[in-house]
């Protein structure tokens, strides 16, 4: 069975945003490593859909990119993706897969499927495979800054283990 590891960037003041924040070449490395030591990826379908509107074009060089940032196109591009939603039932970018059984159920068997383990990337779905108890383990890029728009952790998910905010 592969651990399930929550990562995303976060600030020092505890926000959270896939689309503010530092995206510079230490960045994409770094989640680029991660990606490579896993097996798949797990979005939600809000950060899937986010993800399936840039990510490849910049693997198909239809999009400006540094190197770093293509160096992750093309790895995710192949990599194995799962979406967990209740809404969207197709998922056309190459190689996505719907989480189809129950939350529990179908994170599970990804989990036990997967022995390189399972990247999660959705701070929303975390929350709820965090009260579940089936996230492993948790790396965090921490930034010093906070964009003005980015979502305290508290309230955007990540809540404490013990069910406090």
């Amino acid at each position: 069975m592969g651990l399930l590891t929550f990562s995303i960037n976060v600030t020092l003041d505890g926000c959270i945003d896939h689309q503010e924040g530092i995206a510079d070449d230490e960045t994409h490395a770094f989640f680029t490593r991660l990606m490579d030591e896993g097996g798949a990826m797990l979005w939600g379908r809000v950060t899937y859909e986010m993800m399936e509107s840039y990510w490849p074009a910049v693997a198909r060089g239809d999009a400006e990119a540094p190197s770093a940032m293509r160096e992750w196109a093309v790895k995710l591009e192949s990599k194995p993706k799962y979406v967990v939603s209740s809404t969207r039932k197709d998922f056309p970018w190459t190689n996505s897969h719907h989480v189809t059984d129950d939350l529990r159920t179908g994170v599970q068997k990804l989990k036990d499927a997967t022995p390189d383990g399972v990247l999660l990337g959705s701070g929303k779905l975390a929350t709820e495979l965090d009260r579940l108890d089936l996230i492993d383990e948790y790396k965090l890029l921490v930034h010093p800054g906070s964009p003005a728009t980015a979502r305290p952790c508290t309230r955007a998910g990540c809540p404490a283990r013990d069910g406090s905010s």
